[in-house]
């Protein structure tokens, strides 16, 4: 192969590779911005972010137009290879988190017209800087091609895991004694629910990152602390009872 023609090989590949960072950038900025829409109430910062939502759209379609020019002109090989099919995967998980974000954007502007319970509204943005820090930790292993940073970033998985599950339950609760706070609370709800499914995405891309460096796919479970699913109104309802 010419010289030329590899030197246009690896700028494409390197194209392609500053695209997902670009993109990284700009869910770390939008998931960010949620964050402190919800923290501080502010309405202008949640319509901000609904709307960067279509720019992370449209780069997504960049990326995917790249990549299948990429395989149907240069027919990469091992390591090239896994870049391209790569990208596809990290820009598609990265467009689930901008979604994410725009959803937790919208349920502020709902949240801010009513009066918040501090305590949860304060632990729900405890629970989305660290769905942020996880997602800002992979973007790093991506960028230095690290796999154990991105193996770090899968097994601390749980602990947002953990935190949705307390979150879960204390939002149960707060229903239940005080039925007027469901609309309320259920929005809650469903932010936390968001900022879960960031830290599932975000360990997503380390899988990806891993099969990158490695070229292998992680044989080991995936670390689940989300027992939400098993978690009933009743379980929740017999502590409540207790107490009186």
């Amino acid at each position: 192969m010419a010289d030329h023609i590899v030197k246009s090989f690896h700028d494409q590949l390197g194209a392609l590779s500053t695209a997902i960072v670009q993109m990284g950038g700009m869910c770390e900025t939008q998931l960010g911005n949620s964050i402190e829409a919800i923290a501080r109430r502010d309405m202008d910062i949640a319509e901000r972010t609904v709307q960067l939502d279509e720019q992370i759209d449209r780069l997504e379609t960049q990326i995917e137009q790249q990549a299948v020019q990429l395989l149907a002109l240069r027919q990469p090989l091992a390591t090239d290879l896994r870049e391209t099919l790569a990208a596809l995967k990290i820009s598609a998980d990265l467009e689930r988190i901008g979604d994410l974000a725009k959803n937790v954007a919208k349920r502020a502007l709902v949240v801010a017209r009513d009066v918040p319970d501090q305590a949860l509204t304060q632990g729900l943005a405890r629970m989305g800087r660290l769905s942020l820090q996880q997602l800002k930790n992979v973007l790093d292993a991506y960028s230095r091609r690290d796999a154990n940073a991105a193996m770090t970033v899968w097994s601390c998985d749980g602990e947002i895991d953990e935190i949705y599950n307390s979150l879960f339950r204390e939002l149960l609760t707060y229903m239940m004694e005080d039925p007027r706070k469901i609309s309320h609370a259920t929005h809650l709800l469903f932010i936390a629910k968001n900022f879960e499914r960031v830290g599932d995405h975000a360990t997503n891309i380390a899988e990806t990152v891993h099969y990158i460096v490695t070229g292998s796919k992680m044989n080991s479970l995936r670390p689940k602390g989300d027992t939400t699913s098993s978690t009933t109104v009743q379980a929740v309802a017999k502590p409540l009872e207790d107490q009186r």
